[in-house]
């Protein structure tokens, strides 16, 4: 028999490696689209700060618990909401992994699967780094924000996205210009979702149902609906966008689609009721019945919450501390304080937040969370 050598040996485990590891990733990405494919509330996980601008780890953790104990399905930090600057603050990783620590001690206590959602940003030498250490810390996506320093043509934002990719399955992300995006046309999408295989999903954030369309269209014309699921993050149409079925013609077939969930600084307050209100959504499409006129009129109302609490007005200048002061009169932040000392409430807009309140008490989860607070804290 013909010695075989030390080199083939090598050889041959090296290609089960490789084998076994891309199975592996075949399977959670295929894990993940499933879930994702449900429909999911996904909260953008705000930071909660002391008065001298340290994480109150004690608030920040119950704010974690209570998302997980009002059924949200995931949890998206280190994204708008959470504020990109901590990252210049240093506190990016920390931060991720305190997330991450409390949803591992729910998985295992309820045995549920939570996904986990990192924002990443910058240019592809950061957003590089921050994937990394989101795959280290188990974090099933990155919520890629584009901007300008991701790239200034097409091709080099692809480029950008795919090496992102290469790393940890992406959530798509098109944020409105005014928090910070960057126009992303029809070509775009048609691209992203054609070249780039780890794409689970993508958030919808434009606030602009002509370009929110675009990226409906992008779905169906590149064949990839039962891949990718459409998450709304427009705040300002919430239920509208969750009950709208988008209807296009692929070669002469009807191609309809729905956005399954949402991934929304709104829904980072009020979280067991927006939970109530997907599932309530997800059994009228199920069941193909004509859509009730109260879900219309919730649309409206739920409009109006967030036109006051993300400080509409003011062209959303005051959204951060908005969501952060529904939390303080809850009992689940101490203070409305931001890493940056001038970011405050407008004038005005509390008095709007004890408006909406007032006028949509169905809407709140003050007696959910008065029931449980001493618990999460």
């Amino acid at each position: 028999m013909k010695p075989v050598s030390l080199v083939n040996i090598i050889k041959k485990e090296i290609l089960i490696f490789i084998q076994e590891f891309e199975r592996d990733n075949m399977k959670k990405i295929g894990d993940l689209r499933k879930v994702l494919a449900s429909g999911i509330v996904i909260p953008a996980h705000p930071l909660i700060l002391t008065e001298k601008r340290t994480i109150d780890e004690k608030h920040q953790r119950a704010l974690t618990r209570y998302y997980l104990d009002a059924g949200a399905g995931g949890i998206a930090v280190g994204v708008h909401t959470t504020q990109f600057a901590i990252r210049e603050h240093g506190i990016f990783s920390p931060l991720l992994q305190l997330t991450s620590e409390e949803i591992d001690l729910f998985q295992q206590r309820k045995n549920v699967k939570i996904v986990k959602i990192a924002g990443v940003i910058g240019t592809t030498a950061q957003a590089l780094k921050e994937a990394e250490i989101a795959a280290e810390l188990g974090y099933d996506a990155v919520l890629l924000k584009l901007d300008k320093s991701s790239g200034s043509s097409l091709d080099e934002l692809i480029t950008h996205c795919r090496t992102i990719a290469g790393i940890i399955p992406l959530f798509g992300f098109y944020l409105q210009p005014a928090l910070g995006g960057i126009y992303l046309p029809f070509n775009f999408w048609q691209r992203f979702m054609t070249e780039i295989d780890n794409v689970a999903a993508v958030k919808i954030a434009t606030f602009n149902r002509y370009f929110s369309i675009d990226v409906v269209r992008a779905l169906i014309e590149t064949e990839r609906e039962e891949e990718i699921s459409l998450y709304t993050g427009n705040d300002d149409n919430i239920i509208a966008d969750l009950l709208t079925p988008f209807v296009f013609s692929r070669r002469n077939k009807i191609v309809t689609v729905h956005i399954k969930g949402g991934l929304l600084g709104q829904w980072a307050v009020w979280t067991k009721s927006a939970v109530e209100i997907l599932n309530r959504i997800k059994t009228v499409i199920k069941q193909g019945n004509s859509i009730p006129k109260e879900l219309l009129t919730l649309n409206a109302e739920l409009t109006d919450a967030d036109g006051a609490i993300f400080d509409a007005v003011n062209n959303f200048k005051g959204t951060i501390p908005g969501v952060l002061e529904v939390l303080r009169r809850e009992g689940l932040a101490e203070g409305t304080w931001c890493l940056n000392p001038n970011d405050k409430l407008s004038p005005g807009q509390a008095d709007e937040i004890t408006r909406v309140i007032k006028a949509y008490p169905h809407l709140t989860d003050d007696s959910f969370i008065r029931d449980n607070l001493s618990k999460w804290i």
